[in-house]
């Protein structure tokens, strides 16, 4: 940094989760000087967590690759971009020549979303390929939700939106809102926003079995046994509908199926489900009543009802119940969002509403949702051999070793592949077993807009962000590595090479050029007239802080896409999934000893992304088991003691810690740990590397209907290594 460089101040969203928390960024030349809250954008309004320090952290982490890399007897070399990509391109195009399409696949992480570019370049390289095999965080995280929206709406990304700002009542189940700032429901400073909701004399009530965060700031938590979800809402409704407190509202002449619905529902009373679920029957009904009775509710229900067994079920009923009491396209109910960029509209328009069960995979058959296998099934697609077998793997912004069901299957099937490709800005668990790692620019190095969170957001807002930074010399954007490799695929394959016209219009279509397309031709967009006033990517660009475009509002009449508008309230599809649950209730039950485990988040990080930041890992052990003092008890188990805690396919060894914050048979391990493996090259992550949780979680152990992981009610079992110290 030269004494002359000038200080300057950059507007932008954070990346580092779905909260989109407006931030500025001072820097001098090429150093970040600070980065705060600001306090001028009207989503946000100055909040922050302490996340978004750790923008400053990854972009001068010594650790981030910047240039292309291959491996090589002797270790990792650097190579030229253009080598990269002809020697990538005849390997794939070979293989696929030899073993046909599908024996590559892809894998999208979990950051891929948080960049338009990325979002709409890896589109692209997908189609290329034309293979069968793709994957993506989806089917270990939200496809439970996509899958209930898209056959009770129409669309799999029809996802109505908790209006927490005007509610009255807010029930939320498996969620931790305080620590995630919101998940599926974009809402940064949620702890303001909460506050807000019971000083205006409303409730917030949680169902967890932990006492999260959240929990310990509402006005009534329950603890429930993992897994058992579904029953307690199909409880409340039977409630509610018994006690004839079904009114829909406006919406009732679209609605089909409300027959049917009270029809399931009279097979669960409260006194059959409450020992189920361990929420006693006058509780439930109490709960139902409330519901049912306040001038509006909404209930949510995120990962620890998402990530389990019966995940597609749960959400059905969420929005099920959101119905019966008219609290769907209603204020302070769950709305659909009407954002600047409408990927609602634009995925229509080309057919893309979602799909279902088109295709299965080869070894196990689960079935496909949206052109997507799950996750689940990739490491026995690796090492199962046969036509379709997985040979070569591209993985983009993803660590899917840390993040996936049985990570240490995973871990070993990548090790058999005859290739792979990570784009990645780090050597990390999963990219230390690729050929070539293509690392792309980090965020603040291109321009950014929130594509998928504004279409998530519980108000209407769109913001965009120049770049803060000049790439380096001989990086490249993310959007461009997926362009190269598919010109690079198209230049050793006839077959699947585009026409003239499809190529200039892929070179001339940069995603910001659609970006600026969508925003301009999208629902507050101005469209072929420029001086309407209304919005264009220029106009936006001149608003460094973001546009409120409104609170969200009733368009469900316009939004939904089944024939003629309808609303599914009990699509077949999940109510014959109901004799699962049944069945699988009526089966020998587990040892009573069994454990269950489930997950856990943490402020201070995103995944496995931030553990390479030495702020984000300063402070007490993070990566340890919670257990309720009793089962440590009867396994002798002293706080702080060291111990192993083991599923049917793996262990792992954390330091206990013993709290009535876990429900007694459950404990809790967080998510997205288990660094300092040799190869990789994440220096301050190995120092407190943790242990992984996806050791633990089985790929057995899934959603049956949808596919999606269940990371959450997998049984263990927890035994002492060592005494703690202080014993």
């Amino acid at each position: 940094m030269t004494a002359s460089a000038t200080e300057r101040l950059h507007h932008r969203n954070c990346h580092l989760c779905e909260a989109m928390c407006g931030i500025v960024i001072k820097t001098q030349g090429e150093e970040i000087l600070a980065i705060t809250g600001d306090e001028d954008d009207p989503f946000s309004r100055g909040h922050i967590c302490p996340k978004a320090l750790a923008l400053k952290d990854v972009h001068e982490d010594p650790d981030r690759l910047r240039h292309p890399m291959r491996r090589t007897q002797n270790g990792w070399e650097r190579v030229s971009w253009e080598v990269a990509y002809a020697e990538i391109a005849d390997r794939i195009v070979a293989l696929q020549a030899q073993h046909g399409r599908d024996s590559v696949a892809t894998y999208f992480g979990n950051p891929q979303v948080h960049s338009y570019s990325a979002l709409l370049g890896g589109a692209a390289l997908a189609r290329s390929l034309r293979s069968a095999h793709r994957y993506s965080a989806t089917s270990v995280d939200q496809l439970p939700h996509h899958f209930a929206a898209y056959f009770m709406f129409g669309h799999q990304l029809l996802l109505p939106i908790p209006d927490i700002d005007n509610t009255d009542f807010l029930l939320v189940i498996g969620g931790n809102p305080l620590v995630s700032n919101g998940s599926l429901m974009s809402a940064p400073d949620i702890r303001q926003r909460l506050k807000d909701l019971r000083q205006r004399g409303g409730q917030l009530i949680v169902i967890d079995p932990r006492r999260t965060e959240t929990a310990k700031i509402a006005n009534q938590h329950f603890f429930i046994k993992p897994e058992t979800d579904a029953w307690l809402l199909l409880a409340l409704l039977h409630v509610i509908f018994q006690n004839k407190l079904v009114a829909i509202g406006p919406l009732a002449d679209l609605v089909d199926d409300l027959t049917e619905l009270e029809k399931i529902t009279r097979d669960y009373p409260p006194d059959r489900v409450a020992d189920i679920i361990g929420i006693a029957a006058a509780d439930i009904e109490h709960l139902a009543r409330q519901f049912a009775q306040a001038r509006s509710a909404v209930c949510h229900a995120r990962m620890g009802a998402s990530t389990q067994r019966y995940g597609a079920l749960v959400q059905w009923l969420v929005q099920a119940l959101n119905i019966v009491t008219g609290n769907l396209d209603h204020r302070g109910g769950a709305l659909f969002t009407t954002p600047a960029f409408d990927m609602l509209a634009l995925s229509t328009s080309m057919g893309q509403r979602g799909a279902f069960d088109r295709r299965r995979t080869r070894v196990r058959n689960l079935p496909e949702f949206g052109g997507e296998f799950p996750v689940a099934a990739l490491a026995e697609e690796i090492l199962t051999p046969g036509k379709g077998q997985i040979r070569a793997l591209i993985t983009a912004a993803g660590n899917p070793v840390l993040s996936t069901p049985n990570g240490e299957q995973l871990d070993r099937a990548l090790q058999q592949l005859d290739f792979m490709v990570s784009i990645d800005i780090f050597l990390n668990e999963t990219s230390r077993h690729a050929d070539y790692i293509l690392p792309p620019t980090f965020a603040l190095e291109r321009d950014h807009y929130d594509l998928i969170f504004h279409t998530l957001a519980i108000r209407n807002t769109t913001k965009y962000s120049p770049p803060v930074f000049p790439p380096v010399a001989d990086t490249r954007a993310d959007w461009e590595i997926f362009e190269s490799l598919v010109e690079a695929f198209e230049a050793r394959d006839k077959p699947r090479r585009r026409s003239l016209l499809q190529t200039l219009r892929a070179r001339w279509l940069t995603p910001r050029r659609a970006l600026a397309l969508g925003i301009r031709f999208g629902p507050h967009g101005a469209g072929w007239n420029p001086f309407s006033g209304k919005l264009s990517l220029s106009k936006l660009t001149r608003r460094p802080h973001g546009v409120d475009l409104g609170p969200l509002a009733s368009v469900a009449r316009e939004r939904l896409r089944h024939g003629h508008g309808r609303i599914k309230l009990a699509p077949t599809v999940l109510t014959n999934d109901l004799a699962r649950l049944e069945r699988d209730r009526s089966a020998p039950e587990s040892p009573a000893e069994t454990l269950r485990l489930i997950g856990r988040r943490d402020l201070r990080s995103n995944n496995s992304w931030l553990h390479n930041s030495k702020r984000m890992l300063k402070g007490p052990e993070r990566c340890s088991v919670l257990i309720h003092p009793l089962d440590a008890a009867a396994r002798r188990i002293a706080d702080g003691a060291k111990v192993r805690v083991e599923s049917r396919v793996g262990h792992i060894e954390v330091t206990a810690v013993l709290t009535l914050d876990i429900m007694q048979g459950v404990v809790s391990v967080p998510h997205g740990w288990g660094h300092g493996r040799e190869g990789t090259q994440l220096h301050v992550a190995a120092t407190r590397g943790g242990a992984s949780a996806n050791t633990l979680t089985d790929e057995q152990y899934i959603d049956e209907l949808c596919g999606n992981a269940a990371l959450n009610g997998v049984p263990v079992e927890v035994t002492v290594i060592t005494e703690s110290r202080s014993s």
